[in-house]
C-alpha cells in the first residue's frame, strides 16, 4: 500500500541530531510522504542547511499538556470514541502501575492529540527513540489502529526499563537500533528477536567530502602555530569533557595546542569554570552550537578530535556518535573510549586510540602522542577515512530502512523532483 509516514520525533529541528535529519530526507528522496511529528519545538537558533533540503511539514504536539488544554481536550473528546481508545487506556494504566509519574501522563495526552490530528494520508508511524517519542506513537497506534516502527539509538535504550523496552519491542512491527551493543541488548528483550534490525547510520560522503590539505606538521613546539584539538558533542554528563579539561591541564606547559569545543548543554557553565580554575581559558574555546558548515570547515582546519566519552550515573551512554564518523572522514585523527559503539567504528592503534574513560592520566599521555607525532596522525587519520568510506555509507543505512518498509507494505508514493 501506498501512503505518508508520521515520523515522531523528540524535537524537530535539533543541530545534534544530524543523522536523523539525514535518514528523513533520505526516506523523500526514496519517494516517500512524510509528515513530521515533533515533541518539542527547536530550541536551537541556528540550523543545518539539510534541515532546508526536507520537504515535509512539520506539526508540534503539546509539550506541556497544561499549555494548550483545549486542544488536549478536543483530543480526548474525540478519541475516546475510536475503537481502540480503551485498549490504549488500559495501556496507561498499566503503565501507571509501574511507573507512576507525570510523564506518563504527558505522553497519553500527546498521543491523543496525535491520533485526533494525524494527516489523513498517513498509513504508517515512524517513532525516533524508543523512550518518549515512541510513548506517544505506541498509545496512538492503538487509537488509531495504524501500525508502526521504531528506531533505538543510545540513552533511549540504557535509560528505559526493561518491561518498557520489551512491550514497545513486541508492539512495533520492526525496530531499528544503530549499535552491535544495542542491538543485542533489544533483541534479548524481544519476543520476535528477528524483529530487531542492526542498522548504522551512514554519512552522506558527498556532503562529508575528504579534505584538500596538506598534512599538518604541528607537534606542539612553535608557540604561534599550535597543534589544533577540537571536541564536538553537549555538555552532558556522558561525553566525559570534565575529564578531557582535567587531562589537558596536565600536558607539559612547554607543549603548544588549543582546543575548540563545539556544542551546547546544560554543563556549559559549569565547565568553563572548570577551565578557568585549570587556568586554560587562553588555550580552550568553548563556542557552543553552531551549524554544521562551520563544524565541517573547523575539522578540516584541525589536528586531533577528542571525545573521551562515559557510562553516565543513570547509565545514559553515547551510541555510535556520528560527530567520530564526521571527524575521521575527514582524515583527522580521533581519540575516545571502548563505550558501546565507538569500538564498532574504533580499532586502537589503527584508525584511532581509545583509553578507558575517566582516566585523564592516560587521556592526557594519549593526546600528548598523538600531539607531538604528527605523522602517526596522518596514518591513523587516512585508516580512520577508509574505515568510514567502506562501512558507514548512507546509502547501506537507507537501502535496509526501504528494505523494511518494503516487507512491511509500506511503498513510497513519488520522488522527489531532486532525483
Amino acid at each position: 500500500m501506498t501512503g505518508a509516514i508520521a515520523a515522531v520525533l523528540k524535537g524537530y529541528p535539533r543541530l545534534s541530531e544530524t543523522f536523523i535529519a539525514q535518514e528523513l530526507l533520505e526516506l523523500e528522496r526514496a519517494g516517500f510522504q512524510l509528515h513530521i511529528i515533533a515533541l518539542r519545538r527547536p530550541t536551537d537558533k541556528a540550523r543545518h542547511p539539510i534541515h532546508g533540503e526536507i520537504a515535509a511539514d512539520v506539526a508540534y504536539l503539546p509539550e506541556y499538556l497544561h499549555e494548550e488544554p483545549l486542544r488536549v481536550l478536543r483530543a480526548w473528546w474525540r478519541c475516546r470514541r475510536k475503537p481502540g481508545y480503551r485498549a490504549a487506556f488500559a495501556q496507561l494504566l498499566a503503565d501507571f502501575r509501574r511507573d507512576f509519574t507525570r510523564n506518563r501522563l504527558r505522553r497519553f495526552g500527546q498521543a491523543l492529540v496525535l491520533a485526533d490530528e494525524m494527516p489523513k494520508d498517513v498509513q504508517w508511524i515512524y517513532a525516533h527513540f524508543i523512550h518518549t517519542p515512541a510513548s506517544v506513537a505506541y498509545y496512538a497506534r492503538m487509537i488509531t489502529g495504524l501500525d508502526w516502527s521504531c528506531s533505538a539509538h543510545a540513552k533511549d535504550i540504557w535509560t528505559s526499563p526493561d518491561w518498557e523496552l520489551s512491550e514497545k519491542l513486541d508492539d512495533a512491527r520492526w525496530t531499528v537500533t544503530c549499535t552491535r551493543s544495542g542491538y543485542e541488548h533489544l533483541k534479548a528483550l524481544a519476543a520476535r528477536p528477528s524483529a530487531v534490525t542492526l542498522v548504522y547510520h551512514g554519512l552522506d560522503l558527498q556532503r562529508f567530502s575528504p579534505a584538500q590539505r596538506e598534512p599538518s606538521r604541528r607537534d606542539g613546539t612553535a608557540a604561534d602555530d599550535p597543534v589544533r584539538l577540537m571536541t564536538v558533542g553537549r555538555a552532558v554528563e556522558k561525553k566525559g569533557l570534565d575529564t578531557l579539561i582535567t587531562a589537558l591541564a596536565a600536558l607539559p606547559d612547554t607543549l603548544h595546542w588549543r582546543w575548540t569545543h563545539i556544542g551546547g548543554g546544560v554543563l556549559s557553565e559549569r565547565l568553563r569554570a572548570q577551565v578557568e580554575e585549570l587556568g586554560l581559558g587562553a588555550r580552550v574555546a568553548m563556542l557552543g552550537s553552531k551549524p554544521q558548515e562551520f563544524i565541517l570547515q573547523t575539522y578540516r582546519e584541525s589536528d586531533l578530535f577528542v571525545l573521551p566519552s562515559r557510562i553516565a550515573k543513570d547509565g545514559d551512554r553515547d551510541g555510535l556518535p556520528n560527530v567520530l564518523l564526521e571527524a575521521q572522514s575527514q582524515s583527522l585523527a580521533c581519540i575516545s573510549t571502548p563505550i558501546s559503539g565507538i569500538v564498532e567504528l574504533i580499532e586502537d592503534g589503527t584508525n584511532g586510540l581509545l583509553i578507558p574513560p575517566d582516566e585523564p592520566q592516560k587521556l592526557r599521555d594519549a593526546v600528548q602522542k598523538l600531539i607531538q607525532d604528527p605523522a602517526l596522525r596522518d596514518q591513523i587519520g587516512a585508516a580512520g577515512a577508509r574505515k568510514v568510506r567502506n562501512e558507514f555509507s548512507h546509502v547501506a543505512e537507507i537501502q535496509q530502512l526501504l528494505a523494511l518498509f518494503e516487507a512491511a507494505g509500506i511503498k513510497p508514493e513519488r520522488a522527489l523532483a531532486a532525483q
